[in-house]
């Protein structure tokens, strides 16, 4: 065996399981004399069009819907009789309109999912700090999606907490926001005692199989009227939520169909009921959000979401991170950097 081919080897044994499949099933294409110009790409359109060739526009697929040269990037492009439309595999994904190889996108998530910071990860796929937080937002706008069609059942907890209204990221000199009160000095600082309307309130709920919900929805203390927002059609019939007893949870059993186990706030326990996985759910959200040294409300939400998938879903590290990458794959999201930065600085769940 030659050196240059035990370097080869050697590289190709460093790599990951997928790596080795990306090479793997660019060297067959090789040998058969297809053209391939991006080998991320190649992956990319197994996984959206592994079960055929649907298109994004109309949704039509079979007949009437077949291969039409290529892009000025190499990549495959196709067109639909029914809608007279063209498209490739990236179309209305994070992925569409990106400069940048889809394996650069996959070493991001990598990055995400070991919880490395904007800078940090934007050093290890060589681009920019901005870009870095743009592409968070993007994957985690996508991951929303999913969360939207997350439904609930067996025992299920929820309680609400609380972040103080940040207006961070929202600058000053801005010709599209005004600072509605007195800038605090620190991002901990707050003018009212208790809780008040300088405070975002995050209802939640989580069951035993590890799925969950939160999301802002009100200023200031919860109401019948912010949780029957967040929680309609959310939780199966048949299911129990247990509660603590305050009065905005009164009648979640005749809003839901489900059976309501109120739990007294001086008892920990209900007979077999309770509601500690849920204060464990708030205990483990603060300390995933304290490295980000205060997150924006208006970008709350989105790290609300990244918090449930990566804490509290039940697959294992690798799983997830297959989940996410197949995810913005294939779902809609055309989120761009100048939307993302123009979002509303409360996203209440009313507005």
């Amino acid at each position: 065996m030659s050196n240059a081919i035990q370097q080869l080897l050697e590289k190709f044994l460093a790599l990951t399981n997928e790596e080795q499949t990306i090479f793997f099933n660019a060297m067959v294409a090789s040998r058969s004399g297809e053209r391939i110009n991006d080998m991320g790409m190649a992956f990319k359109d197994d996984i959206r069009f592994r079960d055929g060739i649907v298109c994004p526009y109309c949704g039509s697929k079979g007949k009437g819907v077949y291969k039409r040269g290529q892009t000025k990037g190499g990549k495959q492009r196709f067109y639909c009789e029914h809608c007279g439309k063209t498209f490739t595999s990236a179309t209305n994904t994070i992925l569409a309109w990106s400069h940048n190889d889809s394996t650069i996108w996959k070493k991001y998530i990598e990055c995400m999912m070991l919880n490395m910071s904007v800078r940090k990860s934007a050093k290890k796929c060589g681009i920019s700090k901005n870009t870095s937080f743009a592409w968070r937002h993007k994957i985690l706008d996508s991951l929303q999606t999913m969360a939207n069609g997350v439904k609930m059942d067996g025992i299920i907890e929820s309680d609400e907490t609380f972040f103080h209204l940040s207006y961070k990221g929202n600058h000053k000199k801005s010709k599209h926001f005004t600072m509605p009160r007195k800038a605090h000095k620190r991002g901990s600082d707050i003018h009212t005692r208790g809780i008040s309307h300088e405070q975002v309130c995050v209802p939640s709920a989580v069951n035993r199989n590890g799925l969950s919900i939160a999301k802002i929805t009100n200023l200031g203390r919860v109401d019948k009227s912010a949780i029957e927002g967040l929680f309609k059609g959310r939780f199966n019939e048949g299911s129990i939520v247990c509660t603590d007893a305050h009065k905005a949870y009164a009648n979640i059993a005749d809003a839901f169909g489900v059976e309501h186990i109120a739990i007294d706030s001086k008892k920990r326990m209900r007979g077999s009921y309770g509601i500690q996985h849920i204060n464990s759910y708030h205990s483990i959200l603060k300390l995933f959000l304290a490295p980000f040294k205060g997150v924006s409300t208006k970008y709350l939400n989105n790290y609300l979401i990244w918090h449930n998938f990566e804490n509290i879903a039940k697959e294992t590290p690798t799983e997830k991170e297959r989940i996410l990458w197949e995810f913005v794959c294939v779902n809609p999201c055309v989120s761009k950097a100048y939307d993302i930065s123009m979002r509303e600085a409360v996203p209440l769940l009313a507005a």
